[in-house]
């Protein structure tokens, strides 16, 4: 379980306050009326009813309650879905798919978000939910557990069986949230959505993709190296690598602790296939995760003089970032499916780090390593390619946000002259948590305002002035997360 640090990211964030006066109608009365009809004293017979919604949704056809969940000012549903295991053979079988659904009125616009993994079962808000005042739908990635067929035939695992899971659901949900619907994620979650509107680009109004890597030819991977030579301060630089090299340089004695530390935690590695392996692994994840988690303001926080501290002082100075258990059999298979799509499809990073001299022995370990030999991979050098052309050719209402240091923004998306009422926006300064909230005023307001306009949503006094834009809906500190808060158990080495 990854122990990383101190926060400031998240998958759903923004600090905001309901629109401003001068609001149209529709933006500025959204609130206290939705509040009404979703609470235990609702009047009885509108489409929004307490009983209504719940009976709408579940007169989907495929669609099944799990739970719902009391949240004030919304209805909140755990729930799953039929999906065919194959989509272009749909007789072929079926699995469950597990969906969440933040409600808040069908009057509203709907954001789609996925984190591109599992989902959470707890009510929370993505940062464009926030921004729009919306309802949320939030879709589990297929063969992310319970989402899984079984058998699983994981060549069904691909962007664009995903992307049709999303494009079903939509569909279904449509007939119900009728007004705008907006793409989003973080990380691959923002892959997710940036795959979503490629194949699917009538569906969505709009997409908002965060800290989401491009890796367009994964045999090229230098924008990592260039990345890491200049982020940060020296100084900083300096200090991480010099607690990363006594990791390896006592390897002895910190390979035995390792062996205690698994022995003590019931932990395995036979899918990496040695303890030697999996110790290198978070070894070599060090840099890269103080850099994905972190901010420059926590250099202050490295261990100061590597060379000359114990034992002990390394091995904790990398487990609080790295995590020495997350690459054990038991951790490693919450995050086989994300794997398996990096070495079948989406890519993966691979870095030289220099100041480590011949201290490695088996450098950046490829995806095929972190799973089991029993499923067969097979690397598609296209599909990275198509993605990243049709975004620069086509990109309309796309917007992505990404963190100044983050590691992953070394290889990003980016928009050509196809591109239409698109943007990138930067962080400074920031990790893999960055979002709107944390860019710099002028940007943080030209995004909120696009955001609304695409949603349909935006305030009159926006629409005049769009430096006047701000979340429709006030921060919830259960429902949102602020800028640079990440999500603890993320393993490093995944977007």
């Amino acid at each position: 379980m990854r122990k990383a640090l101190t926060g400031v990211l998240s998958l759903a964030v923004l600090i905001g306050t309901v629109g401003a006066a001068g609001a149209s109608a529709g933006a500025a009365t959204a609130a206290e009326p939705d509040a009404k009809r979703n609470s235990p004293a609702a009047v009885q017979g509108g489409e929004a009813s307490n009983e209504d919604i719940k009976d709408r949704i579940l007169a989907i056809p495929g669609m099944s309650l799990i739970e719902e969940k009391p949240y004030l000012g919304y209805r909140y549903f755990v729930l799953n879905y039929t999906q065919p295991v194959d989509h272009r053979r749909p007789s072929k079988g079926t699995f469950q798919q597990r969906i969440t659904l933040l409600h808040k009125d069908t009057d509203r616009p709907t954001v789609f978000f996925t984190s591109g993994y599992d989902v959470s079962t707890n009510p929370g808000r993505s940062e464009p939910t926030q921004i729009i005042d919306g309802n949320q739908v939030s879709l589990e990635y297929r063969f992310f557990t319970p989402s899984r067929p079984e058998p699983a035939d994981w060549s069904k695992l691909d962007i664009w069986q995903a992307a049709t899971d999303q494009h079903r659901v939509f569909t279904a949900l449509k007939k119900i949230y009728a007004k705008k619907w907006l793409a989003t994620g973080g990380s691959k979650g923002g892959m997710t959505a940036t795959y979503f509107e490629r194949f699917y680009p009538k569906d969505m109004d709009a997409v908002v993709a965060y800290v989401a890597p491009n890796d367009v030819d994964d045999r090229e991977d230098s924008a990592y190296d260039r990345f890491f030579r200049n982020v940060g301060t020296k100084e900083c630089r300096d200090k991480l690598q010099a607690v990363q090299r006594e990791g390896l340089v006592r390897r002895a004695p910190l390979l035995k602790k390792f062996t205690e530390h698994a022995a003590a935690n019931g932990l395995t590695y036979t899918t990496l296939g040695s303890f030697d392996r999996a110790y290198e692994a978070a070894v070599m994840d060090y840099i890269w995760a103080f850099w994905q988690y972190s901010t420059l303001a926590d250099c202050t926080e490295i261990l100061p003089d590597a060379k000359n501290a114990t034992d002990e002082a390394v091995w904790d100075a990398i487990d609080a970032i790295s995590g020495f258990g997350f690459y054990s059999d038991q951790e490693l298979e919450g995050s086989i499916p994300y794997y398996y799509q990096a070495g079948t499809q989406l890519g993966s990073p691979d870095i030289k780090q220099p100041w480590l001299g011949h201290l490695s022995r088996y450098g950046y370990q490829p995806p095929r390593n972190f799973v089991p030999r029993s499923l067969p991979m097979k690397f598609d050098r296209g599909a990275m390619r198509d993605v990243d052309s049709w975004v620069r050719n086509n990109a309309h209402r796309m917007l992505y946000v990404y963190g100044e240091n983050d590691p992953w923004r070394a290889e990003p998306f980016r928009l050509g002259r196809g591109a239409k009422d698109s943007y990138v926006y930067t962080v400074p300064g920031g990790n893999h948590g960055s979002r709107i909230s944390g860019l710099t005023e002028d940007q943080r307001a030209k995004a909120t305002a696009a955001i609304q306009r695409w949603a349909g949503v935006a305030p009159a006094a926006v629409q005049a002035d769009p430096t006047k834009a701000k979340p429709l809906a006030k921060f919830d500190t259960r429902l949102d997360q602020l800028n640079g808060e990440i999500e603890r158990d993320e393993a490093v080495l995944r977007p």
